[in-house]
């Protein structure tokens, strides 16, 4: 935060952060190794383009926000920053002419604090928890009219394409749709902005609007589902060959998806907490699926119109960072393409009580497997590679040391 004017310190490239601002853990720590290795060295900072707008539910309503990159000391696009990994990713598509479609449905819990656990904000009966969450309920919705319509109108004000608020499966939880936009980096900059957004608004009416994974247990958790399709030159769908089934070319970019999907499962679900969606009967897809208009697998294939024909990737968490998750899901689509591979059959009926390999449900195997991973070397590059490996194994290992409350209640005293 700072004053107006030292804006032209951003404009002008004269801002300097350190890189490693950029491998923070959640908790706003440093990576020590990382520090070390680099000597702590700066990186140049400059505006992301269009990303200069004021912040409507500020107080006193003088306040704007900028979103930076990150650049190496000579100019060049810094490998560890992610936006700048996603455009790298995409000038391999533009090498086969093609132009991805992105779109992504966001899911978030609107709750309130009671001491150190949230409460829900949906109606629920007297002395007890909300039965149901009043799925597509307009009334639900209604209840929090106000800051819905600030959220539309905030949306406004930043130029966001919002698509409307549904009342999701669980209770207190919403989901925000956006516009198909046929760049992925924009796209990624929109979803980072709603997200801010969304949760000023709701602080501004006494609400926390949570994005984090798994809230409650025992209810489905917070996702983002995205769609992609792919243009040619022409503006074509190449997914499209005029039937049901969609193209060879779709088949093969859904193979890839599977093929790739245990080792990008570190980028799909980055928190400790995200796992704990990938439990049966929470809408949360556990091993590589596919299916024609089925929402119980990993990936589905929606109906509708042929030239429309896309694949909808249902795996990470609401916590994902979306130039990350662009840069795997679209990398992963390019190798399925690029080695014909095939996704086998597709899952008809019940995904979620098929037996097969499931992908890591723990994130402690999820970032070795990351670490390890050839796929994610070459489509992220090595630095990327290396301190998000560094910077996730810090968390795991925080988590690991700290006992919680369900190990006092179970071992205390009948150990």
């Amino acid at each position: 935060m700072g004053p107006r004017h030292k804006l032209s310190t951003i404009f002008d490239g004269e801002l300097k952060l350190p890189k490693t601002a950029l491998s923070l853990d959640i908790w706003g720590r440093d990576v020590e190794q990382l520090v070390f290795a680099s000597g702590d060295a700066d990186g140049i900072c400059r505006p992301v383009e269009g990303s200069l707008l004021p912040t409507p539910w500020a107080a006193g309503g003088q306040h704007g926000q900028v979103m930076l990159s990150m650049f190496d000391a000579d100019g060049a696009p810094y490998a560890g920053d992610p936006r700048q990994v996603l455009k790298q990713v995409l000038t391999r598509f533009q090498k086969v002419g093609w132009r991805p479609v992105v779109a992504a449905e966001l899911e978030f819990s609107l709750v309130k604090w009671d001491n150190s656990v949230p409460l829900h904000t949906c109606p629920s009966p007297a002395g007890s928890s909300p039965i149901g969450g009043n799925t597509y309920g307009l009334d639900v919705l209604n209840q929090h009219q106000a800051m819905l319509e600030d959220l539309r109108l905030a949306c406004e004000v930043q130029d966001i394409p919002f698509d409307g608020v549904v009342k999701e499966s669980a209770p207190s939880q919403y989901e925000v749709n956006m516009h198909h936009v046929d760049n992925p980096v924009l796209a990624a900059k929109q979803i980072l902005m709603l997200k801010r957004l969304i949760k000023g608004v709701a602080g501004k009416h006494n609400l926390i609007a949570s994005f984090m994974p798994k809230p409650f247990e025992n209810e489905s958790g917070n996702g983002m589902h995205v769609h992609c399709s792919m243009l040619d030159e022409n503006g074509v769908n190449v997914f499209d060959d005029g039937t049901e089934k969609g193209s060879p070319l779709l088949l093969n970019a859904i193979g890839g998806c599977l093929a790739n999907m245990a080792d990008s499962i570190a980028i799909f679900s980055p928190s400790f907490n995200g796992y704990r969606r990938f439990q049966p009967g929470c809408h949360a897809p556990t091993y590589p699926s596919w299916g024609y208009e089925n929402r119980t697998v990993a990936v589905r294939v929606p109906a509708g119109s042929h030239a429309a024909r896309r694949l909808e990737h249902r795996v990470a968490g609401a916590d994902v960072n979306p130039y990350l998750l662009f840069a795997v899901l679209l990398s992963a689509m390019l190798d399925g393409v690029e080695q014909n591979l095939s996704p086998g059959e597709p899952t008809a009926g019940d995904g979620y009580a098929q037996e097969k390999q499931k992908f890591p449900l723990y994130m402690h195997d999820a970032v070795k497997l990351f670490s390890e991973s050839d796929f994610i070397r070459h489509s992220l590059g090595t630095e990327l590679q290396r301190i998000y490996t560094l910077t996730k194994q810090q968390e795991v290992d925080e988590f690991r040391k700290r006992i919680t409350l369900l190990e006092y209640q179970s071992y205390l005293e009948k150990l």
